[in-house]
C-alpha cells in the first residue's frame, strides 16, 4: 500500500493552515510542541490551537503568538528577520528526524532562491522578513514534523487560486499574488485560477511548502480515503477558508516498476580549474544530488571543455543550481524534468572471512512476487578490507556475494 496525502486549497494555502490540518489529522499536540523545542527558539513564541467555525464548518486553527517584551510590550523585533544561513544553522543543529531537516532546509532554500530572484540578489543575502520570522520557521518545520509523523509516501496538491488586491509587506505595497509566490509557482508550473476572492490567499510560506514537497498538482489521485484534516485560515471569506488535507491509500501493482520524477541539470564549462569541478561535484552530492558526472567535449573556438551533469529530485533542484552557479564559472544551466524507473533497494551486511561487507540488493515486486535482479557489494567496504588483508579487491567482492548467496 502507498500512503498518499492531498492538499486541497480552495481558498489558498499558508503555513499555519498546513500545520493546523496536520493537527486535525491526528498529529499529537505534545509531540509537535516537544519536537519544535529542538530548534531552541521556544522563548520567542507560544504555540496554541483552537477549534473555529468557518462558514458553518468546524476546523482547527493554530496560532504562533510571538512573545511580548516584558518592558515595552512590543514584539521581539530582533527575531523578526533572519538570513538563510542562520535559519539553516537552526535546523541543522536541531535534534530532529533526518527527513524533517531535509524537507525544512529544502523549503527555505527554495523560498530564498525565489526571493533572491525577485530582488536580484543571491539566496544567502536574502533578508527574510515575514517569511523568515519566528512564526514561519515554526510553520515550516512543524509541517515537516507532521508529514514525517504521518509517514506519507507521496504528497499531491490541488491547483491554487490567485487571489487579488494588494497587501503591505516589508518592501512596501505589493500586488497579490506577491512576486515570491508567482516565482514559486513558475518553478513547478503550478496550475492556477481565480476564485473571485480579492485577498491574499497563497502566502510565500504556503507556496514554498507545496512547491517543494508536492509530487504533482491537479485533481486528487485515486485512493481509498481514510481521513481528512481541516486547517483554518485567519479570515472569514465568501467560501469556507479551510485547507483540507486528504489522507488515503492506494494499491501498488507488485510487478510494475516504480517511477519517480527527477530533474536533470547540465552545463558546459571551458574555463574552470578541474579541482573546482571536483569540489562542485562533492557539494552537489552532499546537498542530496542522486548522481553527478562529467564528460569531456570540444567547444567553440576548438576549446576543450566538460559537460557537468547533476541528477536530483525536483525539490532540491534550485539548491543544486545555486551550488553550480556559486562554485563554477557557468552563466547558464539547462534543466529538464524526466521520469525514471527505479528498483527497490535495501542494504544487508554479511560477515566474510575478511570482515563485514554491506551488500546492496535491488529487487522489484513484493512478497511472493518479489524478484531479486541485482546484488552488489559496497565498493568502499571491499576496498578497505582488500587493503587491510593485502588481497585483490575482486576476491573480497566475490566472497561477499558468495556469503550472501549462502545466507538466503
Amino acid at each position: 500500500m502507498v500512503k498518499i496525502g492531498y492538499l486541497e486549497c480552495p481558498t489558498g494555502i499558508a503555513g499555519d493552515m498546513c500545520l493546523a490540518a496536520l493537527v486535525d489529522c491526528g498529529l499529537p499536540w505534545q509531540y509537535l510542541v516537544d519536537r519544535l523545542k529542538c530548534l531552541g527558539i521556544e522563548s520567542e513564541y507560544q504555540l496554541r490551537r483552537e477549534s473555529v467555525i468557518r462558514n458553518g464548518q468546524s476546523a482547527v486553527k493554530v496560532h504562533v503568538d510571538l512573545r511580548q517584551d516584558r518592558h515595552n510590550h512590543t514584539k521581539h523585533h530582533h527575531h523578526s528577520a533572519r538570513h538563510l544561513p542562520e535559519i539553516e544553522d537552526l535546523i541543522k543543529s536541531a535534534s530532529l528526524p533526518d527527513r524533517v531537516k531535509r524537507w525544512s532546509l529544502s523549503i527555505f532554500q527554495k523560498l530564498a532562491i525565489a526571493e533572491g530572484a525577485v530582488h536580484g540578489i543571491s539566496p544567502e543575502k536574502v533578508h527574510f522578513h515575514e517569511v523568515g520570522a519566528t512564526d514561519a520557521i515554526v510553520d515550516i518545520v512543524g509541517t515537516c514534523i507532521g508529514l514525517d509523523w504521518l509517514d506519507l509516501d507521496e504528497l499531491y496538491c490541488s491547483p491554487m487560486p490567485t487571489g487579488g488586491g494588494t497587501i503591505r509587506a516589508a518592501h512596501g505595497k505589493l500586488s497579490v499574488p506577491v512576486p515570491a509566490v508567482v516565482k514559486l509557482w513558475e518553478t513547478r508550473k503550478v496550475p492556477i485560477y481565480s476564485n473571485g476572492i480579492e485577498k491574499e490567499l497563497v502566502t510565500p510560506t504556503g507556496a514554498a511548502i507545496a512547491t517543494t514537497l508536492a509530487k504533482d498538482f491537479g485533481a486528487p489521485p485515486a485512493m481509498k480515503l481514510n481521513k481528512i484534516g481541516l486547517g483554518a485560515g485567519s479570515r472569514d471569506l465568501e467560501i469556507p477558508n479551510i485547507l483540507r488535507l486528504w489522507i488515503g491509500e492506494t494499491e501498488e501493482q507488485p510487478q510494475k516498476l516504480k517511477q519517480e520524477t527527477i530533474t536533470v541539470l547540465e552545463t558546459q564549462i571551458d574555463d574552470l580549474n578541474p579541482q573546482a569541478v571536483a569540489y562542485t561535484s562533492e557539494q552537489l552530492l552532499a546537498a542530496g544530488a542522486l548522481d553527478v558526472f562529467t564528460q569531456s567535449l570540444g567547444m567553440k573556438k576548438s576549446r576543450s571543455g566538460i559537460l557537468l551533469t547533476a541528477i536530483c529530485h525536483p525539490e532540491i533542484a534550485d539548491a543544486c543550481k545555486t551550488i553550480i552557479f556559486r562554485e563554477t564559472t557557468t552563466l547558464g544551466i539547462r534543466e529538464r524534468t524526466q521520469q525514471r524507473s527505479i528498483l527497490d533497494r535495501q542494504i544487508k551486511s554479511v560477515e566474510t572471512q575478511y570482515g563485514r561487507v554491506r551488500v546492496k540488493i535491488a529487487s522489484w515486486g513484493e512478497g511472493e512476487h518479489q524478484q531479486i535482479l541485482n546484488v552488489q557489494p559496497e565498493y568502499a567496504d571491499c576496498a578497505d578490507l582488500a587493503r587491510q588483508h593485502n588481497v585483490p579487491w575482486r576476491e573480497v567482492s566475490q566472497r561477499a556475494i558468495a556469503t550472501w548467496e549462502s545466507s538466503k
